[in-house]
């Protein structure tokens, strides 16, 4: 874990949705080094808390808890909701319906900035052959993406009706290390998603920002220059990675959509609905 980041911002209380995720959970204590108390929010059970953490289960879809989730925060960290690919019900209730309720929560509890979980699967039907930005149109790899795509579209119209700062992160692959060689492209090492996570949250004027979550690996499909006023700087790289897992995946069958299109497995996933 790198030591805190240069900056002289320290919040009074940080909301993290997910605490209990993947990324939730590496995020946790690198957080709390930012702000006097970290509000820990999850369905799953959060473990005991720690000193200036508070422990709240909650439910997005539930409207009422989200509401008093919000309470008392400054800045939202907003990693929770469905993140693969499931049926349409469960996506609807976290990723839709709890993106309306944690909005309109932030709202109604004066939230100024909020930095949004989104994902790669927002525009994972693009090549592998080619080179986006975020300011390309979206071309979601399933109702995943497509819920993704909805919480930047909300992002938005809440930025430009309430005044409520968003910075979307299109995170790519978030894991100790790279697993295939697409990962070579998408990998965002855990300390670089802490770089991008304090970057947002500190960064003077955000709108509703846009950035891909990913180090700076040579390999890339994601030109972020239309972001970079959020001061996103990666210092990780998947170079090291690179020749065992060229070697040990030698072949690439490109018969297979999951290698010709960015979001790789997520575009042939399914069935899409209940």
């Amino acid at each position: 874990m790198t030591a805190p980041l240069a900056t002289h911002l320290r919040f009074g209380r940080i909301l993290l949705t997910g605490a209990a995720g993947n990324l939730g959970r590496q995020l946790r204590p690198r957080l709390k080094r930012y702000c006097d108390k970290l509000r820990l929010s999850d369905r799953a059970d959060l473990g005991t808390a720690a000193p200036d953490e508070e422990l709240v289960l909650a439910d997005l879809a539930d409207q009422a808890a989200v509401h008093q989730l919000l309470e008392g925060v400054d800045v939202v960290v907003h990693m929770g909701g469905i993140s693969t690919e499931q049926a349409w019900s469960a996506i609807r209730d976290a990723n839709i319906s709890g993106m309306v309720h944690l909005y309109e929560a932030a709202r109604a509890h004066s939230v100024k900035r909020i930095v949004f979980a989104s994902s790669n699967h927002v525009t994972g039907f693009y090549r592998q052959d080619e080179v986006i930005s975020p300011k390309d149109p979206i071309r979601p790899d399933g109702l995943y993406g497509l819920s993704k795509a909805f919480g930047e579209g909300l992002a938005q119209l809440y930025w430009d009706r309430f005044g409520i700062e968003t910075v979307s992160l299109r995170i790519g692959s978030s894991f100790p290390a790279p697993r295939d060689r697409r990962m070579l492209a998408t990998w965002l090492s855990y300390d670089d998603a802490e770089r991008l996570v304090m970057a947002a949250l500190s960064a003077p004027v955000v709108g509703h920002s846009i950035v891909y979550g990913v180090s700076d690996n040579p390999l890339t499909w994601w030109d972020n220059t239309p972001a970079q006023h959020v001061g996103f700087r990666p210092q990780d790289s998947s170079e090291a990675f690179r020749a065992e897992i060229e070697q040990r995946q030698s072949v690439i069958d490109t018969s297979d959509p999951a290698t010709r299109y960015q979001g790789g497995a997520f575009v042939r996933t399914g069935p899409f609905f209940d």
